[in-house]
């Protein structure tokens, strides 16, 4: 009565094997069609963290604090003064500034003023020394012409008493000779006599003109003289022109040294360059600091962006543009949506600061680590925000391979 059991027992057993291994096959080929449609088009690492481009504060000029008005955690808008330095030295050195300038400006007017008078009376002066050269040369002119036309007269006269002592002589002689009466000879001494005279007078007129002549040439050379004073003292003014010019540049050379004392000044209150959170806060009130010196970090949290190193393996079919989700540590299981914005240029051990050098000794390949950077396609929610160097698990999806693997360079947009 009791052989069947065992019999009922084996199938039992059976049908349990038979639906376990039913089972372990529907599992497979689900795990298979999962991966098929889904794990293959995605690439995970954990090797991810946060990132922002911070703004380290320092400052731009040497200083004592006098006030600070913030401290680390805090939130501040761009242009938000952030600290306060002694800024008396900083203030003499404006009113220094700002005095020399205004003496250079007096100097620059003075001379302006100078310039344009000596410019006035230099051009009446040479006006007038030009008049009068040129008068002196004009009664200059007209003596020598005048002295020619007496030349002239008396080469005419000399000729008509020449002829007229010819006449003479002849007439005498046919006197002499009871050939023509006594009046017709002395009609011919008269007229001798006249062009005598006439040559006289002209002789006469000829030595007063050129003794005038003389006073006239005089004359000239003291107008010339006049002039080329005149001349030198017209040349004073371009001279008196470059050193205006001289002081223009002085003024200039003035105006930036107060701009400059002013930024200086303007740089004893230091100012957040970008809005974010203060970090890395190392300074106190009365702490000397000098410049380009580190004070602070403002880090942009709401522009904060994912840094993921994936193998090298990985990234064979990774896109720019291709969806990403990103879980943090901080945050778990709430995910937050980015894509890929880059992949780097190179891998991370080619810009350490010792980069391997494989070409020497014994060699060990080694997987290398890529960056990717990925952006939130949405900014995170107050109550969840992403704080720099949190660890972060990525998952990209690689199903649309539509994108292109480097960013565009401009010339090729």
């Amino acid at each position: 009565m009791d052989a069947p059991a065992p019999k009922n027992n084996m199938r039992n057993r059976l049908k349990k094997l038979k639906w376990v291994g039913l089972g372990i096959v529907v599992v497979a080929v689900a795990l298979a069609l999962y991966w098929l449609s889904v794990l293959r088009y995605r690439v995970t690492t954990d090797d991810a963290y946060v990132h922002a481009d911070s703004a380290q504060i320092s400052s731009r000029v040497d200083g004592t604090i006098i006030e600070v008005m913030v401290d680390n955690d805090f939130p501040v808008e761009q242009g938000q003064v952030l600290l306060q330095l002694d800024p008396r030295d900083y203030q003499v050195a404006v009113e220094q500034a700002q005095g020399n300038l205004a003496r250079i400006e007096a100097e620059v007017r003075a001379m302006g003023m100078s310039v344009s008078l000596t410019d006035l009376q230099t051009a009446a002066q040479l006006s007038k020394a030009e008049a009068q050269y040129q008068g002196a040369q004009d009664r200059k002119n007209e003596a020598l012409h005048r002295l020619q036309q007496l030349r002239k007269q008396r080469e005419g006269a000399q000729a008509e008493l020449t002829q007229t002592q010819r006449d003479y002589k002849r007439f005498e002689a046919l006197y002499q000779s009871n050939v023509v009466p006594e009046e017709r000879r002395d009609q011919a001494h008269t007229a001798m006599v006249k062009a005598k005279s006439t040559v006289e007078a002209t002789d006469a007129q000829i030595k007063a003109l050129q003794a005038s002549l003389q006073a006239i040439q005089q004359g000239v050379q003291q107008a010339q003289a006049q002039l080329k004073s005149a001349q030198a003292e017209r040349q004073q003014v371009e001279i008196m022109k470059e050193k205006l010019a001289g002081l223009y540049g002085q003024q200039l050379e003035a105006q930036s040294l107060l701009k400059a004392a002013q930024l200086d000044l303007s740089y004893t209150k230091v100012s957040a360059p970008i809005s974010g959170y203060i970090a890395q806060k190392s300074i106190q009130v009365g702490d000397g600091v000098k410049k380009a010196q580190p004070l602070m970090a403002v880090v942009p949290l709401h522009d904060a962006y994912i840094e993921a190193n994936f193998k090298e393996t990985q990234l064979k079919n990774v896109r720019l543009g291709q969806p990403a989700t990103i879980e943090a540590e901080i945050y778990p299981g709430y995910i937050y949506h980015g894509k890929v914005s880059g992949i780097r240029a190179g891998t991370g051990a080619a810009f350490s600061l010792l980069p391997p050098e494989n070409a020497t000794g014994n060699w060990i390949k080694v997987v290398q680590r890529i960056p990717v950077k990925i952006i939130l396609t949405e900014p995170p929610p107050a109550e969840r925000p992403l704080r720099l160097g949190c660890s972060l698990y990525v998952t990209i999806s690689t199903r649309d391979r539509t994108g292109k693997v480097l960013v565009p360079l401009a010339s090729n947009k």
